[in-house]
């Protein structure tokens, strides 16, 4: 079997935009990815149920997503949404309803739209959040995920403010805030994901950290149960925690570490609790972004800094990672996204 698998990369030295690689699951090998297209600063992807692939775009003083058609690997430009100022970090994906959230780091907001039958975007509400943390990155709030709960809210996590807030998006792309959760300040939370109805776990940046959630999906509300640290008690070197992914048999939960340049491992434990297994070294510096592929037997690593990617082996029994393929090139590597 062979998965296509796309590239996010910043465009600041030599990438040229969006990579496309296959990873031949029978042989366990990565090719090499290459340029498919030419933007600006795409430095997250979203696959759509429509054969369409979104993106960040960056186009002078312009920022924010556009939407590519991979029906007949043309991947032409369907629509674009670039507004002055700065691009997203993330991108949220609505699939039954055709929404799209785009994360504002540097704005503090959330541009929600609508994926219309011709793949093009409207622009049907923005939630704009304030406040600011203790640490020198918190100077305003610092939106840097937005996507769905499984009872279909929206979860905002802003970095900036230390907080992860539920909203209701209603029929017309409408939100309505929920509910407010505050981490202590200067937790720095950045990305969240889902093990079932009722349970959560997000990653910390700004405190390398990881924390278990309770989500009620009554109210929207969560509420800590468990914080960990993501790198050793004796690693002092700065780092900041990025990618969080969980296995799908909900099993496991990896999170990357940029700065100790490692995926710490965690298994759930039966009350959805975690326990530390083993830290990987993602075999080159500053991982941003990494994901599992459909069978969850391999595992995609990309490092900004050294630019390069890695292919990990994954027993599905305990969880720990075997590295396969190292050295793979890609200029400026920030963000995995398999076709599944």
């Amino acid at each position: 079997m062979k998965q296509q698998i796309y590239f996010g990369t910043y465009t600041k030295q030599t990438s040229r935009g969006i990579y496309q690689a296959q990873l031949d699951c029978d042989a366990g090998r990565l090719s090499q990815p290459r340029p498919i297209i030419t933007v600006g600063n795409p430095t997250y992807l979203r696959l759509t149920d429509r054969n369409s692939l979104l993106a960040v775009a960056v186009e002078g003083s312009l920022g924010g997503i556009t939407n590519y058609n991979l029906a007949d690997q043309s991947f032409d430009l369907l629509d674009d949404q670039l507004t002055p100022g700065s691009s997203p970090c993330y991108i949220g994906y609505d699939q039954s309803r055709q929404f799209v959230f785009a994360a504002y780091y540097h704005r503090g907001t959330v541009e929600i739209y609508h994926l219309n039958d011709d793949l093009t975007l409207t622009l049907t509400d923005q939630i704009i959040h304030h406040g600011n943390g203790p640490r020198p990155e918190q100077d305003d709030a610092h939106v840097h995920f937005a996507d769905l709960t499984p009872d279909g809210r929206l979860a905002v996590v802003d970095l900036g403010n230390d907080t992860l807030t539920t909203y209701t998006i209603n029929s017309t792309g409408k939100a309505t805030e929920d509910a407010c959760l505050n981490f202590e300040a200067g937790f720095g939370p950045r990305h969240l994901v889902f093990a079932d109805q009722n349970t959560a776990y997000l990653a910390a940046e700004l405190s390398s950290q990881i924390a278990v959630l309770q989500y009620a999906p009554d109210d929207g509300h969560f509420e800590i149960r468990q914080i960990l640290s993501t790198i050793p008690d004796d690693f002092t070197v700065h780092n900041g925690a990025a990618a969080i992914r969980i296995t799908n048999d909900h099993r496991f939960v990896y999170v990357s570490n940029r700065g100790h340049d490692s995926l710490a491992i965690y298994q759930i434990n039966s009350d959805h609790t975690l326990e530390l297994i083993d830290w990987t070294s993602t075999e080159g510096s500053f991982p941003r972004d990494f994901a599992l592929d459909k069978t969850n037997r391999f595992l995609v690593v990309v490092n900004q800094n050294t630019n390069n990617a890695t292919l990990f082996k994954r027993d599905s029994k305990n969880g720990k990672l075997d590295c396969i393929q190292q050295n793979i090139p890609l200029p400026e590597g920030v963000c995995v996204c398999f076709k599944k």
